[in-house]
Protein backbone atom coordinates (compact mmCIF):
# COMPACT_ATOMS: atom_id res chain seq x y z
CA UNK A 1 0.00 0.00 0.00
CA UNK A 2 1.41 3.44 -1.02
CA UNK A 3 2.14 6.06 1.76
CA UNK A 4 1.74 9.07 -0.19
CA UNK A 5 -1.45 11.28 0.93
CA UNK A 6 -4.29 11.80 -0.23
CA UNK A 7 -4.58 15.07 -2.71
CA UNK A 8 -6.72 17.18 -1.43
CA UNK A 9 -9.40 18.86 -3.79
CA UNK A 10 -7.63 22.16 -2.73
CA UNK A 11 -4.23 20.59 -4.62
CA UNK A 12 -6.56 19.02 -7.38
CA UNK A 13 -8.09 22.63 -8.14
CA UNK A 14 -5.48 24.18 -8.48
CA UNK A 15 -3.54 21.82 -10.62
CA UNK A 16 -6.49 22.07 -13.21
CA UNK A 17 -6.20 25.87 -12.88
CA UNK A 18 -2.12 25.66 -14.13
CA UNK A 19 -3.30 22.96 -16.82
CA UNK A 20 -6.07 24.33 -18.28
CA UNK A 21 -5.41 21.86 -21.40
CA UNK A 22 -5.25 19.00 -19.21
CA UNK A 23 -8.65 17.50 -20.01
CA UNK A 24 -7.80 18.60 -23.73
CA UNK A 25 -4.55 16.47 -24.09
CA UNK A 26 -5.69 13.41 -22.17
CA UNK A 27 -8.87 13.15 -23.01
CA UNK A 28 -9.29 9.22 -22.65
CA UNK A 29 -9.77 10.56 -18.97
CA UNK A 30 -12.91 12.44 -19.44
CA UNK A 31 -14.44 9.30 -20.57
CA UNK A 32 -13.81 7.70 -16.97
CA UNK A 33 -15.14 10.62 -14.84
CA UNK A 34 -18.51 11.43 -14.04
CA UNK A 35 -19.70 15.14 -14.56
CA UNK A 36 -22.75 16.29 -13.82
CA UNK A 37 -23.90 18.77 -16.76
CA UNK A 38 -24.81 22.11 -15.13
CA UNK A 39 -25.00 25.21 -17.19
CA UNK A 40 -22.32 27.89 -17.43
CA UNK A 41 -18.98 27.47 -17.90
CA UNK A 42 -18.44 23.59 -17.06
CA UNK A 43 -20.49 22.90 -20.74
CA UNK A 44 -17.51 23.24 -22.62
CA UNK A 45 -15.89 20.25 -20.78
CA UNK A 46 -18.93 18.45 -20.97
CA UNK A 47 -19.62 18.96 -24.67
CA UNK A 48 -15.73 17.74 -24.99
CA UNK A 49 -16.77 14.14 -22.74
CA UNK A 50 -19.51 13.81 -25.18
CA UNK A 51 -17.29 14.16 -27.76
CA UNK A 52 -14.68 12.01 -26.62
CA UNK A 53 -17.43 9.12 -26.24
CA UNK A 54 -18.85 9.93 -30.09
CA UNK A 55 -15.61 9.25 -31.57
CA UNK A 56 -15.10 5.80 -29.33
CA UNK A 57 -18.67 5.18 -30.53
CA UNK A 58 -17.48 5.59 -34.28
CA UNK A 59 -14.44 3.64 -33.84
CA UNK A 60 -16.61 0.35 -32.62
CA UNK A 61 -18.92 0.89 -35.12
CA UNK A 62 -16.09 0.55 -37.57
CA UNK A 63 -14.65 -2.25 -36.12
CA UNK A 64 -17.98 -4.02 -35.67
CA UNK A 65 -18.34 -2.75 -39.22
CA UNK A 66 -15.13 -4.44 -41.01
CA UNK A 67 -15.86 -7.15 -38.79
CA UNK A 68 -19.56 -7.99 -40.69
CA UNK A 69 -17.57 -7.20 -43.79
CA UNK A 70 -15.11 -10.59 -42.75
CA UNK A 71 -17.57 -12.53 -42.39
CA UNK A 72 -19.51 -12.09 -45.08
CA UNK A 73 -16.56 -12.51 -47.32
CA UNK A 74 -15.40 -16.16 -45.23
CA UNK A 75 -19.17 -17.09 -46.10
CA UNK A 76 -18.38 -16.43 -49.57
CA UNK A 77 -15.17 -18.42 -49.36
CA UNK A 78 -16.49 -20.98 -47.30
CA UNK A 79 -19.52 -21.71 -49.79
CA UNK A 80 -16.88 -21.61 -52.92
CA UNK A 81 -14.90 -24.27 -50.93
CA UNK A 82 -17.41 -26.74 -50.33
CA UNK A 83 -18.82 -26.36 -53.95
CA UNK A 84 -15.35 -27.52 -55.32
CA UNK A 85 -14.50 -29.93 -52.38
CA UNK A 86 -17.77 -31.60 -53.67
CA UNK A 87 -16.78 -31.58 -57.27
CA UNK A 88 -13.11 -33.11 -56.04
CA UNK A 89 -14.81 -35.66 -54.73
CA UNK A 90 -17.12 -36.57 -57.38
CA UNK A 91 -14.14 -36.39 -59.90
CA UNK A 92 -13.63 -39.66 -61.33
CA UNK A 93 -10.24 -39.55 -63.12
CA UNK A 94 -6.91 -37.56 -62.68
CA UNK A 95 -7.93 -34.99 -65.38
CA UNK A 96 -11.05 -34.27 -63.71
CA UNK A 97 -9.62 -34.05 -61.00
CA UNK A 98 -7.07 -31.44 -62.04
CA UNK A 99 -9.42 -29.32 -64.73
CA UNK A 100 -11.65 -29.17 -61.46
CA UNK A 101 -9.15 -27.49 -59.83
CA UNK A 102 -7.75 -24.98 -62.64
CA UNK A 103 -11.59 -24.27 -63.28
CA UNK A 104 -12.98 -23.81 -60.23
CA UNK A 105 -9.36 -21.61 -59.69
CA UNK A 106 -9.86 -19.28 -62.26
CA UNK A 107 -13.73 -18.80 -62.33
CA UNK A 108 -14.84 -18.33 -58.59
CA UNK A 109 -11.67 -17.65 -56.96
CA UNK A 110 -10.51 -15.30 -59.85
CA UNK A 111 -6.82 -16.56 -59.29
CA UNK A 112 -5.23 -15.97 -62.26
CA UNK A 113 -2.11 -18.58 -62.22
CA UNK A 114 -2.76 -22.39 -61.26
CA UNK A 115 -0.30 -25.01 -61.33
CA UNK A 116 -0.26 -28.56 -60.27
CA UNK A 117 2.86 -30.18 -60.71
CA UNK A 118 3.23 -34.21 -59.70
CA UNK A 119 5.82 -36.57 -59.26
CA UNK A 120 5.63 -39.44 -61.22
CA UNK A 121 6.37 -41.19 -64.47
CA UNK A 122 4.37 -40.19 -66.98
CA UNK A 123 3.93 -43.03 -69.15
CA UNK A 124 2.13 -44.04 -65.75
CA UNK A 125 0.06 -41.35 -65.72
CA UNK A 126 -3.15 -40.22 -67.36
CA UNK A 127 -3.14 -37.28 -69.47
CA UNK A 128 -3.80 -33.79 -67.97
CA UNK A 129 -3.21 -30.11 -67.41
CA UNK A 130 -1.04 -31.57 -64.74
CA UNK A 131 3.01 -30.89 -65.20
CA UNK A 132 4.50 -34.37 -64.47
CA UNK A 133 8.19 -34.44 -63.63
CA UNK A 134 10.41 -36.67 -61.92
CA UNK A 135 11.24 -36.33 -57.89
CA UNK A 136 14.70 -35.78 -58.54
CA UNK A 137 14.45 -32.89 -60.74
CA UNK A 138 11.63 -31.54 -58.48
CA UNK A 139 14.61 -31.68 -55.59
CA UNK A 140 16.94 -29.71 -58.18
CA UNK A 141 14.99 -26.76 -58.45
CA UNK A 142 12.70 -26.74 -55.37
CA UNK A 143 13.93 -28.75 -52.52
CA UNK A 144 12.87 -26.66 -50.20
CA UNK A 145 9.84 -26.41 -50.99
CA UNK A 146 9.49 -30.33 -51.15
CA UNK A 147 10.82 -30.55 -48.08
CA UNK A 148 8.29 -28.44 -46.44
CA UNK A 149 4.88 -30.03 -45.00
CA UNK A 150 3.17 -26.80 -44.62
CA UNK A 151 2.01 -24.06 -47.05
CA UNK A 152 4.50 -20.74 -47.87
CA UNK A 153 3.64 -17.24 -49.38
CA UNK A 154 4.99 -14.56 -50.10
CA UNK A 155 7.74 -13.78 -53.22
CA UNK A 156 9.86 -16.81 -54.41
CA UNK A 157 13.23 -16.96 -56.35
CA UNK A 158 13.49 -17.05 -59.72
CA UNK A 159 14.24 -20.86 -60.24
CA UNK A 160 11.56 -21.46 -57.99
CA UNK A 161 8.55 -19.09 -59.93
CA UNK A 162 9.90 -20.77 -63.04
CA UNK A 163 10.01 -24.32 -62.17
CA UNK A 164 6.29 -23.70 -60.60
CA UNK A 165 5.00 -21.60 -63.78
CA UNK A 166 7.63 -22.31 -66.54
CA UNK A 167 7.01 -19.66 -68.82
CA UNK A 168 4.23 -17.43 -66.63
CA UNK A 169 7.12 -17.07 -64.22
CA UNK A 170 8.01 -13.73 -65.48
CA UNK A 171 4.29 -12.26 -64.80
CA UNK A 172 4.17 -13.91 -61.02
CA UNK A 173 4.74 -11.16 -58.40
CA UNK A 174 3.86 -13.45 -55.29
CA UNK A 175 2.85 -16.50 -55.03
CA UNK A 176 1.33 -19.70 -52.28
CA UNK A 177 2.59 -23.12 -52.75
CA UNK A 178 1.43 -26.05 -50.44
CA UNK A 179 3.10 -29.35 -51.05
CA UNK A 180 0.67 -32.87 -51.64
CA UNK A 181 1.54 -35.27 -49.72
CA UNK A 182 1.12 -38.86 -49.24
CA UNK A 183 3.43 -40.51 -47.09
CA UNK A 184 5.77 -38.65 -49.00
CA UNK A 185 5.39 -35.42 -51.22
CA UNK A 186 4.36 -36.29 -54.50
CA UNK A 187 3.69 -33.00 -55.95
CA UNK A 188 2.88 -29.10 -55.41
CA UNK A 189 -0.12 -27.02 -55.33
CA UNK A 190 0.58 -23.04 -56.69
CA UNK A 191 -1.49 -20.11 -57.38
CA UNK A 192 0.01 -17.01 -58.26
CA UNK A 193 -0.85 -12.96 -58.48
CA UNK A 194 1.14 -10.47 -60.56
CA UNK A 195 1.11 -7.96 -57.65
CA UNK A 196 3.73 -8.72 -55.33
CA UNK A 197 1.43 -8.36 -52.05
CA UNK A 198 -0.98 -10.52 -52.99
CA UNK A 199 0.51 -13.33 -51.30
CA UNK A 200 2.41 -12.15 -48.30
CA UNK A 201 4.39 -14.39 -45.91
CA UNK A 202 2.27 -13.37 -42.86
CA UNK A 203 -1.25 -14.24 -44.98
CA UNK A 204 -3.28 -17.31 -43.06
CA UNK A 205 -2.86 -20.02 -45.35
CA UNK A 206 -5.98 -22.14 -43.76
CA UNK A 207 -7.90 -22.10 -47.56
CA UNK A 208 -4.95 -23.40 -49.40
CA UNK A 209 -3.47 -26.31 -46.83
CA UNK A 210 -7.44 -27.13 -46.64
CA UNK A 211 -7.73 -27.91 -50.67
CA UNK A 212 -4.42 -29.41 -50.48
CA UNK A 213 -5.79 -31.96 -47.54
CA UNK A 214 -8.66 -32.56 -50.08
CA UNK A 215 -6.19 -33.50 -52.65
CA UNK A 216 -3.97 -35.45 -50.72
CA UNK A 217 -6.65 -37.80 -50.28
CA UNK A 218 -8.59 -38.04 -54.35
CA UNK A 219 -4.92 -37.84 -56.57
CA UNK A 220 -3.05 -40.51 -54.70
CA UNK A 221 -5.47 -43.42 -55.95
CA UNK A 222 -4.88 -42.09 -59.40
CA UNK A 223 -1.24 -42.56 -59.77
CA UNK A 224 1.58 -45.03 -59.53
CA UNK A 225 4.07 -45.11 -56.70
Amino acid sequence: MSNKPDLTVQQVSEFLREKPDFFADNPDILADITLPHHSGDAISLVERQVAVLRDRNMDMRHRLTKLLDNARENDKLFDKTRRLILMLLEGNSLPDIVSTICFSFDRDFNIPYTSVILFADPSKVPESSARIVSVNDARQSVSRLISNSRALCGDFPPNELTFLFQDKAKDIGSAAVVPLMHGNCFGLLAIGNSDPNHYRSSMGTLFLSYIGEVLNRVIPKHLTF
